[in-house]
């Protein structure tokens, strides 16, 4: 089935579904592609469902198939570093750097020069072959396309000249050395130059790390030998399994040579050497494909696209940044709205100072019963938008200071009526 991100509803699954079925059981006739040729129905979805960047409109395993038949369809190999022509002096057109007429100078790979050729004439470089090539999948991806081997024995000639070098030096050093200390005596003892106790591993110090020594196992459990292998763990760490002893600590399976849980969790991350598995579980590449996995779920289950993070992984990942864009502009309109309403502290503008009063830095902790844990308490709390401490018809307190009979009423003449005018200490004895 080719791929498509239309909405399908729970019948359609349901329908689709027992069509399969059928087909599998020989109860319904098998699908046929676009050449009239039947479809295996027991072929798995995610290699008979066509890639999304094909725009298959009918089910096809053209994408299946060697479509490629031509041996002659492409050039995969093409000389390396080869020249074709060496000028003399410099031509009009030519690279003012070096000199070449295959490219310009803003192409141009060879080091800048102080006083460039197309001014002095002179280091002119030869033009490069140019070739016409088309790589297919495996010549794009090969990183040894163009090298030619006799050029290894060169490499190889350098070092062992230099290795042969180095040893000679480090043999006339050390025989000087036995003069210098032993005078004459030297000539007769008769040191040969095998005799003269070079330590060999300080010539060649590769030699002296057990690192990447080659060892060849043998009397295995099963008998025989396994081969090659490279010792690559440091016996100074110490196993994932021996950190903490508890039987109560982190799980450790020794099938996959995995702990997930921290088995120190009580000791300071600074002096952690190893803090479990889940720290690289949660970190780098690992938590993006999750994140691409649980979107793709979603996507599936929730909106009805038809995406799968196996089979089509391109219009997995597709899809998720088609989301994360529309979701970082959602964001940045309301942010912009927000700022738009409110303004911006990051500005030169001077803000309203409604805005400026009533913010501190301070930070004060509560328990559940409300008592301050940690910080201190502002102590001039904030106005509210109703007015304070304002008397009319001259009392002396708020009305609900006083409280007499399931009444309100006014502390300083006890009169119950909202309205009335205060009598003062007169109308208590009324």
């Amino acid at each position: 089935m080719a791929a498509s991100v239309s909405f399908r509803s729970r019948e359609d699954y349901r329908k689709r579904f027992e069509l399969e079925e059928a087909r599998k059981a020989g109860l319904a006739p098998a699908e046929v592609d676009e050449d009239g040729n039947e479809i295996n129905p027991h072929i798995p979805q995610y290699m008979s469902s066509a890639p999304w960047y094909l725009n298959a409109d009918r089910p096809t395993l053209k994408h299946q198939r060697k479509w490629k038949s031509d041996p002659n369809y492409t050039k995969s190999w093409y000389d390396r570093g080869a020249k074709t022509f060496h000028a003399d002096k410099y031509r009009n057109g030519a690279c003012e750097n070096c000199g070449a007429m295959t490219h310009d100078t803003k192409s141009c790979v060879e080091r800048p020069r102080k006083l460039r050729a197309k001014w002095t004439g002179k280091n002119i470089s030869p033009d490069e072959k140019i070739e016409t090539i088309e790589l297919d999948y495996d010549g794009k991806r090969d990183r040894w396309n163009g090298y030619d081997p006799a050029s290894c024995k060169d490499v190889i000639q350098m070092y062992e000249t230099r290795d042969e070098a180095r040893n000679n030096y480090l043999k006339e050093q050390q025989l000087k050395n036995l003069e210098e200390k032993n005078g004459n005596q030297s000539k007769e003892v008769g040191v040969s130059d095998g005799s003269l106790g070079v330590d060999e591993a300080k010539i060649d110090e590769s030699k002296q790390m057990e690192f990447a020594k080659v060892e060849k196992r043998v009397r295995t459990t099963g008998g025989g030998s396994t081969g090659t292998v490279r010792n690559l763990r440091i016996r100074e760490d110490t196993a994932k399994y021996l950190l903490n002893l508890d039987v109560n600590s982190a799980h450790y399976d020794p099938k996959t040579r995995s702990m997930r849980e921290d088995p120190l969790p009580d000791m300071d991350p600074n002096e952690k050497f190893y803090a479990g598995d889940n720290c690289n579980r949660v970190s780098g590449q690992a938590f993006e494909f999750e994140q691409l996995t649980i979107h793709a779920r979603e996507a599936f289950e929730k909106m009805g696209h038809d995406v799968h993070m196996q089979a089509a992984p391109s219009q997995a990942e597709l899809l998720y940044k088609n989301f994360n864009a529309n979701k970082q502009k959602l964001r940045s309109q309301t942010k912009d709205k927000i700022m738009e309403k409110y303004g911006n502290a990051a500005t030169d503008e001077v803000l309203p100072r409604e805005l400026l009063l009533g913010q501190s830095e301070r930070e004060v902790e509560y328990d559940r019963a409300g008592r301050i844990v940690k910080g201190q308490e502002t102590i001039s709390l904030p106005k509210t938008k109703y007015e304070e401490d304002v008397h009319i018809s001259n009392h002396k307190s708020v009305w609900g200071s006083w409280w007499k009979d399931h009444k309100w009423g006014y502390k300083c003449c006890q009169q119950t009526f909202r309205n009335s005018y205060c009598t003062g200490a007169a109308g208590i004895f009324c």
